[in-house]
């Protein structure tokens, strides 16, 4: 008894004596569980282990607060602006590139069609030169900015799906970009999409939350609205617009489900370059080839040799150029993003080429494009807040392949 007595540091008289109330009372402001008192063995308490949950704590925020590894790109970044910000400076600055490139494109393909309106053979110049570049600079050695590695045959059956949409939905693109101001072109394609709501609904079987197919109401209204009151509109190039955006319905779509992970954005762009050449060489031959040397002769005596083939290697060069960093941004940002990053380029396109071009818009017009453009902006804020329901998944098939943007 004595020795308990020192333990508790309390007089032996009053260890002596039964407690007035339960001991699980006395001890409820304590951090202990009734398990760990012995009613019968006066004030036997158990330890409890608080400090262990502490720790648990401190560890995870430590692990929380570890800095995220660098690329290689970050890390040169990093040396001028630091390790925290590189990460930013490095993303910003491709979605600033890949706007110049989308910007520099659009003009020139535009200036191009005025003077050689080939819409079927400048899509495959953009393809071929692209596949040019792919194949120097993976024979230099310099395989990350190309092709990657070889590919297997069921990662290129993969890719080739919506390598094939992607090549169809281009020269639909370009044959609106020759038919009609490039304002009305990019103001039809904010229904995109309105094809990929159809879409995932018909192939995959996701149904869309009512708050996004709202969404979709000011698109078609604006889009509706700038078409009528467009001075250059036609049907050729409204209904290839449209087309382009059935195709990268389909491109977009097929991509969720048939993709790759173990290519990188590069690497997927550059086999769909590839896919790209062997679709559009034959049509442009077949669309376009009976007449080509004669408007070929026509565009060199109108600009001159010299600027005509370089017009036609700097476009090509512009278009690879702004869709691998199309490729590489999505790879650093969310798809909400990206698809935000979409809209606000397509409000550079539209304003540049008003600009450039002196192109003269109806109030009409720019209202229409304006509600679209809002519109777009709003199906990606309702995309991010009510995600589609999936359809049950199918039973698992051998070969099966993951999906990457495309």
């Amino acid at each position: 008894m004595a020795s308990l007595a020192q333990r508790v540091s309390v007089p032996l008289g009053v260890t002596s004596r039964r407690p007035a109330v339960a001991p699980v009372a006395l001890l409820g402001a304590l951090p202990v569980r009734p398990s760990q008192v012995s009613v019968g063995s006066r004030l036997a308490v158990k330890p409890v282990a608080p400090v262990r949950a502490r720790q648990t704590l401190v560890t995870k925020a430590s692990a929380a607060d570890a800095p995220k590894e660098l690329d290689a790109l970050e890390t040169t970044v990093s040396k001028v602006v630091g390790a925290k910000l590189a990460p930013t400076v490095v993303t910003l600055s491709f979605i600033t590139i890949w706007y110049a490139l989308n910007i520099g494109f659009n003009l020139l393909n535009k200036t191009i069609f005025k003077y050689f309106p080939y819409p079927y053979t400048v899509s495959t110049i953009h393809v071929v030169v692209g596949l040019v570049y792919c194949v120097l600079v993976y024979a230099v050695g310099l395989k990350s900015w190309s092709f990657g590695r070889p590919v297997t045959k069921q990662e290129f059956k993969n890719i080739f799906g919506p390598a094939a949409m992607h090549a169809v939905g281009h020269v639909a693109a370009n044959i609106s970009f020759a038919a009609v101001a490039i304002s009305l072109t990019h103001t039809v394609k904010t229904l995109e999409p309105a094809f990929n709501v159809v879409l995932s609904k018909v192939i995959l079987g996701e149904a869309t939350p009512l708050p996004v197919l709202l969404s979709l109401v000011p698109i078609m209204f604006g889009v509706a609205l700038a078409s009528a009151g467009e001075l250059s509109f036609n049907w050729t190039g409204f209904l290839t617009a449209m087309a382009s955006n059935l195709t990268f319905g389909f491109r977009a779509v097929w991509s969720k489900r048939a993709m790759t992970k173990s290519l990188d954005g590069t690497a997927v762009y550059a086999y769909t370059t590839l896919i790209s050449v062997l679709i559009c060489v034959p049509w442009a031959l077949l669309a376009e080839g009976s007449t080509l040397v004669e408007g070929a002769k026509a565009a060199i005596a109108n600009v001159g040799a010299s600027r005509f083939y370089t017009d036609l290697f700097m476009v090509g060069m512009l278009y690879h150029l702004y869709n691998q960093f199309a490729f590489n941004t999505l790879e650093r940002v969310s798809p909400v993003s990206h698809g935000v990053c979409n809209v606000v380029k397509r409000v550079a396109i539209i304003g540049s080429s008003v600009l450039f071009f002196n192109q003269t818009l109806t109030a009409q017009a720019m209202v229409g494009t304006v509600i679209a453009l809002i519109g777009t902006w709003l199906y990606t804020e309702m995309s991010s807040k009510h995600k589609h329901k999936k359809a049950p998944p199918p039973p698992a098939a051998a070969g099966g392949a993951s999906p990457a943007a495309a």
